[in-house]
C-alpha cells in the first residue's frame, strides 16, 4: 500500500507541474499513473478470488453465485476507475453516467441471487 500511495503522490505532483503549461500532459501522466496503480491493484483482486474459492471448499455454495460475486467486484472496480479518470479530466457528467450504469449493471448482475433468495423464502413459507 505504501508503494501505491507513493506512486499516487508522485503522479499527482508531476501532473500539477504540467497542468499550468501543458495541461494535456497532466492528463496523460494521470492516466499512466492510474493504469500503473490498477495493475498493482489487480494482484489484490487475485487474493480475494482465491479466498472466495477457499471459502467455497468449506461451505457448499453454488458456483454460479461465486461467479456473480466476482463479476460484481470487477464491474465495481472498472466503473470506479473509469469514473475517476473522467472526473480528473473535468468531465463530471460523463463520470456520473458511468457510475450510474455501473450501479445498474451490478443490480442486473445480482438479480439471479435475489431470485434464488426469494425462492428460498417462498419454500420456507409454503412448507
Amino acid at each position: 500500500m505504501i508503494q501505491i500511495a507513493l506512486i499516487g503522490i508522485i503522479v499527482v505532483l508531476m501532473a500539477i507541474q504540467f497542468k499550468s503549461t501543458k495541461s494535456e500532459y497532466a492528463v496523460y501522466i494521470s492516466l499512466v499513473g492510474c493504469i500503473l496503480i490498477f495493475y498493482l491493484g489487480v494482484n489484490k483482486l487475485e487474493i480475494i478470488i482465491n479466498t472466495i474459492k477457499k471459502i467455497q471448499t468449506y461451505i457448499s455454495l453454488n458456483e454460479t453465485y461465486i461467479s456473480i460475486l466476482i463479476k460484481i467486484i470487477g464491474i465495481t472496480y472498472i466503473a470506479e476507475f473509469s469514473s475517476n479518470i473522467c472526473k480528473d479530466c473535468g468531465h463530471t457528467a460523463v463520470a456520473n453516467q458511468i457510475e450510474l450504469v455501473g450501479k445498474l449493471t451490478i443490480l442486473a448482475t445480482g438479480m439471479p441471487i435475489l431470485l434464488a433468495l426469494l425462492d428460498t423464502i417462498n419454500e420456507f413459507l409454503t412448507a
